[in-house]
């Protein structure tokens, strides 16, 4: 409970706090935040969602959307004092409300993540950048808080040395909001069809398929990201330093198995 907070607007808002690391250290709780759209907090009925978002402090949004979402959609309430970014990393945009029925859904959206890594080197380094450098809590978010959002999470994890069963684990959180995310789209779109089934699902499959892949193209992910995308290396220490509680005696102990 303390990973997911409730919002009544909000599907998908969790803390990336909790995970082990490999050296038994503790990703800091009320640090790190992914979520869906935080435009709905801009809503004239989501006052109460505001009041709880103010209630963790987030000083900085990163908001992973096209700017033509933001467009048509809003973005975060502008009256605000958090400093807000857009990092756009999706270069290719394709509906997912659309993918045929008949095709691996999960290779599919795999491939999706491999342009998104490709293409969004630029945009993944900034962010990364401001997550390492950003002073207080942090939230970064795209339209589902699913794909673009569960990449850069899955990033930071990574680079944490958070083991993939956690970060598969965290990314298949989505699925419990699975459920309001189709709703809010058959609000949003009265009379069309929703052609793909998987839509707004997140197994951990498709999180597999995304790391095997960086893995196999760049060798590892802390490789793909000091190399492609081109991060400092002393920024994933300065991510390191900020996110991770270090291990305690008895963590220690409990890694080396003494």
């Amino acid at each position: 409970m303390r990973r997911h907070i409730s919002f009544e607007r909000l599907h998908n808002f969790r803390d990336l706090g909790g995970y082990r690391t490999a050296d038994g250290g503790t990703v800091r709780w009320g640090t790190l935040y992914r979520s869906d759209s935080l435009a709905k907090l801009a809503a004239p009925d989501a006052g109460a969602d505001l009041e709880r978002f103010r209630e963790l402090g987030v000083a900085t949004v990163i908001d992973l959307r096209y700017p033509w979402e933001i467009a048509a959609k809003g973005r975060h309430p502008e009256g605000e004092p958090q400093t807000w970014h857009n990092l756009s990393i999706e270069h290719r945009p394709y509906d997912q409300a659309e993918i045929d029925p008949a095709l691996d859904p999960w290779r599919y959206l795999a491939d999706r993540f491999a342009e998104v890594a490709a293409d969004g080197a630029a945009e993944l380094r900034e962010a990364l950048e401001l997550v390492a450098g950003a002073e207080g809590p942090l939230v970064f978010h795209c339209a589902s808080g699913k794909d673009r959002t569960g990449l850069l999470a899955a990033l930071v994890l990574a680079l944490l040395d958070v083991s993939d069963e956690q970060i598969l684990a965290d990314f298949a959180l989505t699925e419990l909001a699975t459920e309001r995310l189709v709703a809010d789209w058959r609000a949003a779109h009265p009379g069309r069809e929703l052609r793909w089934p998987g839509y707004g699902r997140a197994p951990e499959e498709i999180m597999r398929l995304v790391l095997a892949d960086l893995r196999a193209e760049y060798g590892s992910v802390d490789a793909y990201v000091t190399g492609h995308v081109g991060l400092d290396p002393a920024v994933v220490t300065a991510l390191r330093a900020r996110l991770v509680e270090p291990a305690g005696p008895a963590d220690v102990r409990a890694v080396s198995g003494k």
